[in-house]
């Protein structure tokens, strides 16, 4: 099943909101993305893992059982990653009367370039567009050894939701949105914008230090130094990098088209 066309943007205030992280069912980005939620709607749900799933992308948990923890009033904890999460909020807990809406995050660090195949941010929102309910993944830019400073995401974030369900999407689309370091949180103007961007390169792993244990045993830590280009200004990288917020559109159809083509003429 593909994504349909979102709600207009005055119907929001009667959607079912499901909300779901990567960073885990206490993270201080999900209180945000709740208190986001309920300017939109007063029927919001959270489904988020018990611990942190940070990088573990679209998995799913199929060799072992996942436990389910009902925390709250409309609040649940699960053991396994974040598809685990979407999966089960809408197929099980919500069965009866599925979400209109998917909201994934606040993730604390931005989701830019490459970073989207690794996300479990990314991939709750992933989840929720297969199943057929219009997504859209947030996220906080964090400088290097620094906190997250929520205060970009809190202040926009509803304004920038509502906007992007304005209009009428693709199938298989969702919509991605990294929010800058903070700065003066009302006035976004020029390179400091809202931009509609594609979505740039940048790729994790290019240094894997190599360490010792007690024993002087050798161990590996892939850590978070990246290769990433920051000379397009039109990329999500470039506007975060300008101190704006970025929207892209994500879709899930991995097909190459022209390489499909060319493929066709060699094994026809």
């Amino acid at each position: 099943m593909s994504c349909v066309s979102p709600a207009p943007a005055a119907e929001l205030s009667r959607a079912r909101i499901l909300l779901s992280n990567d960073d885990g069912i206490q993270a201080p980005g999900l209180a945000v993305l709740e208190r986001i939620a309920h300017t939109l709607s007063d029927d919001v749900w959270v489904v988020a893992p018990e611990t942190e799933q940070s990088g573990v992308s679209h998995s799913l948990t199929i060799h072992r059982p996942l436990r389910l923890r009902q925390l709250g009033e409309r609040r649940f904890a699960v053991d396994g990653t974040p598809t685990d999460c979407v999966l089960m909020a809408i197929n099980h807990i919500l069965r009866d009367q599925r979400p209109t809406l998917v909201l994934s995050g606040v993730n604390a660090g931005s989701n830019l370039g490459e970073d989207v195949t690794y996300s479990g941010t990314i991939a709750a929102a992933m989840e929720g567009c297969l199943l057929g309910v219009p997504s859209l993944a947030l996220s906080q830019h964090v400088e290097p050894g620094t906190e997250p400073d929520w205060r970009m995401a809190e202040h926009w974030g509803a304004k920038v939701v509502r906007q992007a369900m304005a209009v009428a999407w693709p199938d298989n689309v969702l919509i991605n949105i990294n929010f800058p370091v903070a700065g003066p949180t009302d006035d976004l103007t020029g390179p400091r914008s809202v931009r509609v961007v594609r979505q740039g390169r940048r790729k994790l792993g290019d240094e894997i230090p190599q360490r010792f244990d007690p024993r002087g045993r050798p161990y590996y830590w892939i850590g978070a130094q990246r290769r990433e280009d920051t000379s397009n200004p039109d990329t999500d990288i470039g506007v975060i990098m300008a101190g704006g917020i970025a929207v892209t559109p994500l879709y899930l159809d991995l097909t190459h088209p022209s390489t499909l083509e060319t493929l066709r003429e060699v094994f026809s």
